[in-house]
């Protein structure tokens, strides 16, 4: 069998059977780590807490964190403080000319932005850490601290820090010696944990209970599941070839011919990052809700954090559609293609070389981004839809949004990263026939 072969190919590649096995042990570390409850809190009075984490916005944060935030976990702050770092520091870098210099200073500045992105991430973990604590006091009875006061507040916030620092360096371990992109493997891991008690939730909800439509309507939604996954693939996967021709060379006194190739540009260049991003930045009103001083702040800052209501949707979608033009215009660079392009001695066929060619692949990244954008912004808000279908709300956080988008794309990321070690070893790929499309060579993941 094909795939009997293929695991037995990459069994025998000891690069990559370590890379493989070093990923596992990191995330079973990271998995671990979960079940360890802050100091000072009984974890058999968690049930306010899990209650409140079981469906909505704080629903979608628990998922992200791999149930870590319902569990009172030294984890349970997660990744994402680091995730809106990277996108406050990635936003400076379009406006702030200090933060433009270092992106053109090569490694030196991206070391120094790295560094600047890691103290904010502390400052954030720390105002998150304070919120979080907050939170805690509000949904737990007296009963479940064991301690307080000043030092149980100090020592907690120190320890979620830490906590997601480390997580933070689990993720740049498996990028570095695993396989894959190691913080999106992180967030994979901690939304295929939810999958199975989702599934059964949605099962005894329809079939056991007897009520919601029975068998049939779990074999529509199962359908349905399929379908949007299938159009998320093809979203991630799909392409606009553009023809370049390249001229006749003389070498000596050999004459080689023009050859045609093509430029794969994607529908979907920016990957899942527009909708971390957005979903990052909609996390902000739910910190700030128990700090709003008057009603009408709070009936605001609620409206945002309704993850079936109209003004979240609405927003949420117009910030996707804008952060994949922004996304796709840092990673696609049409000058620099334009220019490589001519050094080669490539041109687009009824095209001038140099600015005409620039203009051309910019308008042709412009209108092929705008639908991409589009249908993005369309499976992130799908599961607000599935909820008001009458689908569970965990197992509605799969019918699109950022959980499918974030296993479709660190999953053929990975596996794409899996092909190129069997194919540099002159084994055969995953598939029978061509190979599997990820993203954007070099291009992060979800992170």
């Amino acid at each position: 069998m094909k795939l009997v072969d293929t695991l037995k190919n990459i069994w025998t590649i000891k690069d990559l059977k370590e890379r493989i096995l070093l990923t596992l042990g990191l995330v079973l570390v990271y998995r671990f780590g979960i079940e360890i409850v802050l100091p000072g809190v009984d974890p058999a009075q968690l049930q306010g807490l899990e209650h409140q984490t079981k469906d909505g916005l704080l629903g979608l944060l628990d998922m992200f964190s791999g149930g870590a935030f319902s569990k009172a976990s030294i984890f349970a702050l997660g990744i994402m403080p680091y995730i809106s770092a990277s996108i406050v520091i990635q936003l400076l870098g379009m406006a702030v000319p200090y933060f433009q210099k270092l992106q053109r200073e090569g490694e030196s500045g991206h070391r120094k932005i790295n560094q600047i992105t890691r103290y904010l991430t502390v400052v954030i973990l720390i105002l998150q850490g304070y919120a979080y604590l907050t939170n805690l006091h509000v949904q737990l009875p007296e009963q479940a601290f064991v301690l307080t006061g000043f030092y149980f507040t100090f020592s907690s916030i120190a320890i979620l820090t830490a906590g997601s620092m480390f997580v933070m360096w689990l993720g740049e371990r498996i990028t570095d010696k695993g396989i894959g992109n190691g913080i999106s493997i992180i967030i994979m891991i901690g939304i295929i944990a939810r999958l199975p008690f989702s599934f059964f939730a949605e099962i005894s909800s329809k079939v056991s209970t007897g009520s919601g439509g029975g068998f049939m309507a779990l074999i529509l939604e199962l359908i349905i599941l399929f379908l949007v996954f299938a159009g998320t693939i093809l979203l991630v996967q799909g392409t606009r070839k553009v023809p370049v021709q390249y001229a006749k060379r003389i070498v000596g006194n050999k004459q080689y011919g023009g050859v045609r190739q093509y430029i794969p540009l994607k529908i979907n260049a920016a990957g899942v990052m527009p909708i971390i991003f957005a979903q990052a930045i909609m996390f902000v009103p739910m910190a700030f809700m128990n700090f709003a001083s008057s009603e009408e702040m709070t009936g605001i800052m609620a409206a945002l954090s309704n993850y079936q209501g109209f003004w979240y949707n609405f927003i949420f979608f117009l910030m996707i559609v804008l952060f994949t033009y922004i996304y796709t215009a840092i990673t696609v660079n049409p000058t620099q293609m334009a220019e490589d392009m001519k050094k080669n001695g490539g041109f687009i066929p009824g095209v001038k070389p140099g600015k005409k060619t620039r203009d051309f692949l910019d308008a042709v990244m412009s209108r092929i981004t705008l639908p991409g954008s589009i249908f993005l912004g369309i499976v992130a808000i799908l599961p607000a839809f599935a909820m008001i279908a009458g689908v569970n709300n965990q197992f509605a956080h799969f019918y699109g949004g950022t959980s499918l988008l974030i296993l479709v794309g660190v999953v053929l990321d990975t596996l794409q990263q899996i092909e190129s070690h069997l194919l540099m070893s002159h084994y055969d790929g995953l598939m029978k026939s061509g190979r599997i499309k990820g993203k954007t060579p070099g291009g992060p993941a979800a992170y």
